[in-house]
C-alpha cells in the first residue's frame, strides 16, 4: 500500500478552501457544499459559461458537428485539470472551478476575434484581454442575484482567473491591484494554463487529423514523439485502421503529457523546497510545470499544428474575414451607439462608447455576431 506522499505527493500544497479570502460581499456558508464548489456551480449556471457552446475553437461550426468549441475544449482542459490535481493532492473543487472559468472572457470567433478587439481598443490607449474580460463579466455582468452584482465568487477563483496564464506584477495593472501582484497564484491556478495546453494540443491534432490538413505520415515526420506511440501502438493492434491507431496515439499522448506535468511538477516542488501554500506564492518561479522531456513533446505538437492547422490557408482566410467583420460592426456601433440594445446604451452614461460596444461584441457567440452583422450589412463585408 502507498504511502500518501507517494499517491498525493504535493497534498503538503493543497489549497484549503477554508483558507480562503472570502467573497466581496460576505454569504452564509453553505450546508452541503463549500465555497469553491459553489464558485463552480455559479460558473456553470451562468450564461456566459453556456455561450461557449457556439464560440469557436478552431474551426467554425459550419465545418464539422464534431470539432471542438469553445465549451468542449473547456470540458476537455477541466477534466485533465481534476486528473492532475486529484493526483498531486490539490484542492480538486478550486482547480475545477478555474477551469470552467478560464474561457469564458472569449469573444466570437477564437483568438482572430480577441486580437482584432484589442487592435480596436488600441485607438483609445485601451487593450482587451480575455482573462481580464472574464472577471468583468463574472463579476458584473451576471446579474442573477438579488444581494450583489455578477457571480460573487471567491477572491482565490477571480485571482486565478486573473493570473492562471501569465504572472501579475506591481505596476501592471491598476484595476487588478488587489489580486496580489507580485505573488504568484496557488499550485491549482497554476495547472490551469498547461492542462489548457496538453487539451489543445491534442485536441487540434485530432480534429486537423479529421479535417485533413495533414497526413499520419506527417506528424510521425514532425514529432518523434508522436512517431514513437504511434510505433508502439501499432505494434499491439497491427491490423487496426489508421484512424483507429490514430486516436490511440492521441490518447497515448494526453496520457504522456499529463504523466509528465504530474511529475515535473512534482520535481520542480522539490527543487525549489516549496514547502506549503505561502512557498508557493513567494517562490520566484511557477511550480507547475512538465519535464524537459514532456515540454520536448509538447513544443513539437505546438510547432507541427502552427505549420500544419494554425496558419493553413483556409483558416487564415476565415481569421481575416472574421477580424474585417469584427471592426466594420465596431465602428457600426461607435458611430451611432443607439444602435446597441437599450441597456447598452444607459451604459454609457458611465463608460465611454468604446469600451460599451466592445463589452457588447465581445460577449456575442459566433451565431448572434453574424446575425448582428447581417441585419446591420447585408450578406458581405461592408
Amino acid at each position: 500500500m502507498s504511502s500518501d506522499s507517494e499517491s498525493r505527493p504535493l497534498a503538503r500544497l493543497r489549497f484549503p478552501v477554508e483558507s480562503s479570502r472570502g467573497r466581496r460581499y460576505p454569504e452564509l456558508p453553505h450546508p452541503y457544499r463549500n465555497d469553491f464548489q459553489r464558485d463552480r456551480d455559479r460558473i456553470v449556471h451562468s450564461r456566459a459559461f453556456r455561450r461557449l457552446e457556439n464560440k469557436t475553437q478552431v474551426f467554425s461550426a459550419g465545418n464539422s458537428d464534431h470539432f471542438r468549441n469553445r465549451l468542449t475544449h473547456t470540458i476537455e482542459v477541466t477534466q485533465i485539470a481534476r486528473t492532475t490535481a486529484a493526483a498531486l493532492g490539490l484542492n480538486e473543487d478550486l482547480t475545477e472551478a478555474l477551469s470552467l472559468a478560464h474561457d469564458v472572457g472569449h469573444p466570437p470567433f477564437a483568438h482572430a476575434g480577441e486580437q482584432e478587439l484589442d487592435r480596436q481598443m488600441q485607438r483609445f490607449g485601451e487593450s482587451f484581454n480575455h482573462n481580464k474580460h472574464a472577471l468583468r463579466v463574472l463579476d458584473a455582468f451576471e446579474q442573477r442575484y438579488a444581494r450583489f452584482p455578477g457571480l460573487n465568487l471567491t477572491f482565490e477563483v477571480r485571482e486565478g482567473i486573473v493570473k492562471h496564464s501569465h504572472n501579475l506584477m506591481p505596476g501592471d495593472d491598476p484595476e487588478l491591484s488587489e489580486y496580489l501582484p507580485g505573488l504568484m497564484p496557488p499550485l491549482e491556478a497554476q495547472l490551469i494554463d498547461l492542462a489548457d495546453e496538453i487539451a489543445y494540443n491534442t485536441a487540434d491534432l485530432d480534429d486537423g487529423y479529421s479535417a485533413h490538413m495533414f497526413t499520419v505520415a506527417d506528424v510521425r515526420c514532425d514529432v518523434p514523439g508522436f512517431a514513437q506511440a504511434y510505433e508502439e501502438i501499432e505494434s499491439h493492434f497491427p491490423g487496426a485502421p489508421e484512424r483507429v491507431l490514430f486516436q490511440e496515439t492521441v490518447r497515448s499522448l494526453i496520457d504522456v503529457l499529463v504523466s509528465g506535468l504530474i511529475r515535473g511538477s512534482v520535481e520542480s516542488a522539490d527543487h525549489a523546497g516549496v514547502q506549503d501554500v505561502e512557498g508557493v506564492r513567494r517562490a520566484r518561479t511557477r511550480v507547475a510545470s512538465f519535464t524537459a522531456d514532456t515540454l520536448t513533446l509538447a513544443g513539437g505538437l505546438k510547432r507541427f499544428l502552427r505549420d500544419h492547422v494554425y496558419y493553413a490557408p483556409s483558416l487564415v482566410a476565415a481569421r481575416a474575414e472574421s477580424a474585417a467583420m469584427i471592426a466594420e460592426l465596431f465602428e457600426y456601433f461607435l458611430e451611432d451607439p443607439s444602435r446597441l440594445p437599450e441597456n447598452y446604451s444607459e451604459e454609457m452614461r458611465h463608460q465611454a462608447a468604446h469600451r460599451i460596444v466592445c463589452d457588447y461584441i465581445a460577449g456575442m457567440t459566433d451565431g448572434f455576431f453574424m446575425r448582428c452583422y447581417q441585419q446591420a450589412f447585408g450578406d458581405g463585408l461592408a
